[in-house]
């Protein structure tokens, strides 16, 4: 087994991903956020976001993280703060046996070589719209399924990325 495991935790918006990695991170794991490298305003293009999986800052994570990943040492790296539209802290990431990389979009392609285990999270859509509502209200769960949603799907869809998971759960 390679040191440290790298665990990616993707799936659907409201499936638990968070919960999950919160809890595992109770047992002394690292866990790098996806949320934390959402798009800043000036790269949510038409053109990038007509592209499956282009909805996260890849470019950001592919400098600040992945060089970092399987270093065994610290390393931190800027938060983006959807609500703010701004970076407003750094993370830091300990050194860990397990690393888990948590959120829509970890188990994309340009990270293959670097996850050992793809996890996927599966919710139905009606309890995935009740979760987005409970969780952010009736308004934020409109506009996460007329846009954030569909976003994901297609991300889904075009790289199988259910179907490439060594874990499925509910």
């Amino acid at each position: 087994m390679r040191s440290p495991f790298i665990i990616a935790i993707d799936g659907r918006a409201a499936s638990g991903k968070t919960t999950l990695s919160v809890k595992l991170a109770d047992s002394g794991v690292s866990v790098v956020r996806m949320d934390d490298f959402f798009l800043p305003p000036e790269l949510r293009t038409a053109e990038r976001l007509a592209k499956p999986g282009e909805n996260f800052h890849h470019e950001r994570f592919a400098e600040e993280v992945l060089p970092f990943l399987r270093g065994n040492k610290a390393f931190s790296y800027r938060v983006f703060d959807c609500s703010a539209g701004t970076y407003t802290d750094t993370r830091e990431i300990t050194p860990a046996g397990i690393i888990i990389v948590e959120g829509s979009y970890s188990c994309h392609p340009i990270l293959d070589e670097y996850m050992d285990l793809r996890v996927f999270l599966d919710v139905s859509h009606d309890v995935q719209l009740q979760r987005i509502e409970a969780r952010n209200g009736k308004k934020k769960a409109a506009e996460y399924a007329a846009k954030w949603i569909p976003l994901e799907e297609a991300y889904f869809e075009a790289f199988e990325i259910m179907q490439r998971a060594d874990i499925i759960a509910n």
